[in-house]
């Protein structure tokens, strides 16, 4: 040992020797610091974090960017917990509880306009937009966390058994409707033809609930009546149901047809009316509305605005009118209404209407599912809101419900008696 050192001593002088021996023990100290971090991160680890296996679900990544305040493991630990204490969870599919979570998150938003449709709601919800289904004939709306009738579409089941706007739904076949969405009580509300659905109402001035029994059919929607009305038959009375996307065909023909009896004066009726797409609302005001003159603007949440123009053929446009609506016009009826107003002056009567002024967009998602989005805002020429506030009518007149047991129609009557002050 004493001769190895010598010649160890005798190759290396004794500085090198040292900084050899400093090295050595740095790097077991680093090595032993850095197996110190990896022993206590690993245990912690164990701790914090969980690896949950779930049969035939894919893409389970955390997105790129979050809140930094967000820690979505949180979710995977509940659902972990779910899965293995809920005596119940076994017979539920993976997949179920996803699209629940989807719904959770969307209801967390508070608007009740942004949904989530599973494959099956979204091929159901895909009949409303192509004009027939099957039900009671309501457009359902909340206000206010309120369930109610926006409007019931004529000849409907629903108008048939007198179900009235505004009126509220408190029940579905005996089970509360607190907490449920608009398609979740819409899909409890429809069934097969021939079947019954019993509807708990609350209506305004009437002391007590009552139940309304209405029996299912194949709904048409409809969308269009014209008349010549007047002692002379020179008023032309245009009813309007729905803004579906029928409508443009339909009215050119109405309009075609009557080309050669030019009305001295149009009653514009809205009322019922909930709305539809708005393409078909701005296709329509430009009959009433001088070319290039502003209908609506959306105001989307990065505060740009997309302005729609009235085009085509405008040929009603210097015709005196007035324009019925009531508590059922809602949507796209609301932004015709709410143009001709402010663009000619037109006067409306009936009462305020329903106040739906928001964007949906529907966005399909890769498995047939489908989100509803609100994505802007509408706002008249002039920037009214329509959202919560609605249109309140010029002339005030309400239907009593004697009125609408009598067949008396005060709302048509008053537009009558205005259009003809005009003509």
């Amino acid at each position: 040992m004493i001769k190895i050192s010598k010649k160890i001593s005798s190759r290396f002088p004794k500085t090198a020797l040292k900084a050899l021996i400093f090295v050595l023990a740095s790097l077991v100290s680093i090595g032993l610091v850095a197996y110190g971090f990896y022993y206590l991160g690993f245990n912690e680890g164990l701790k914090q974090t969980k690896n949950i296996v779930i049969d035939n679900i894919s893409n389970i990544e955390e997105p790129e960017e979050t809140d930094l305040d967000t820690d979505f493991s949180i979710f995977w630990e509940a659902w972990d917990r779910l899965k293995a204490e809920h005596p119940d969870l076994s017979s539920i599919k993976d997949i179920d509880l996803i699209y629940g979570a989807i719904k959770g998150l969307t209801n967390s938003i508070g608007d009740p306009n942004t949904t989530f449709f599973t494959p099956e709601d979204s091929k159901k919800f895909s009949e409303d937009i192509s004009g027939q289904f099957s039900g009671i004939g309501t457009e359902i709306g909340i206000r206010e966390g309120n369930l109610l009738i926006v409007a019931p579409l004529k000849g409907s089941p629903a108008e048939k058994a007198g179900i009235l706007p505004e009126d509220k739904i408190l029940k579905i076949n005996g089970e509360t409707t607190a907490g449920l969405s608009v398609d979740e009580a819409a899909k409890k509300i429809r069934g097969e033809v021939g079947t019954t659905v019993i509807l708990t109402i609350g209506r305004k001035d009437v002391l007590e609930e009552f139940d309304v029994s209405i029996i299912r059919e194949n709904i048409e929607i409809p969308t269009l009546d014209v008349n010549m009305v007047g002692e002379e038959a020179n008023i032309m009375h245009i009813q309007i149901y729905n803004f579906n996307r029928n409508l443009p065909t339909i009215f050119r023909k109405e309009m075609l047809k009557n080309a050669l009896t030019t009305p001295k004066g149009i009653i514009l009726d809205f009322r019922n009316n909930p709305g539809g797409l708005l393409d078909v609302a701005v296709d329509l005001a430009g009959w009433f509305i001088e070319d290039g003159k502003l209908v609506v603007s959306e105001r989307f949440t990065s505060g740009s605005v997309q302005e729609f123009r009235a085009k085509g053929v405008d040929v009603l446009k210097d015709i005196p009118i007035v324009i019925l609506v009531n508590e059922g016009s809602a949507s796209a009826s609301e932004i015709v209404a709410g143009a001709i107003r402010i663009q000619r002056g037109a006067e409306l009567i009936g009462q305020t209407t329903f106040g739906k002024g928001t964007v949906q967009e529907l966005q399909d998602l890769s498995d047939g599912s489908t989100l509803k989005v609100t994505i802007a805002h509408w706002l008249l020429p002039d920037g009214t809101l329509i959202e919560g506030n609605g249109l309140v009518p010029n002339f005030v007149v309400k239907i009593t419900e004697e009125d609408f047991l009598g067949g008396k129609d005060p709302q048509f009557d008053k537009a009558l008696e205005i259009i003809k002050s005009k003509i």
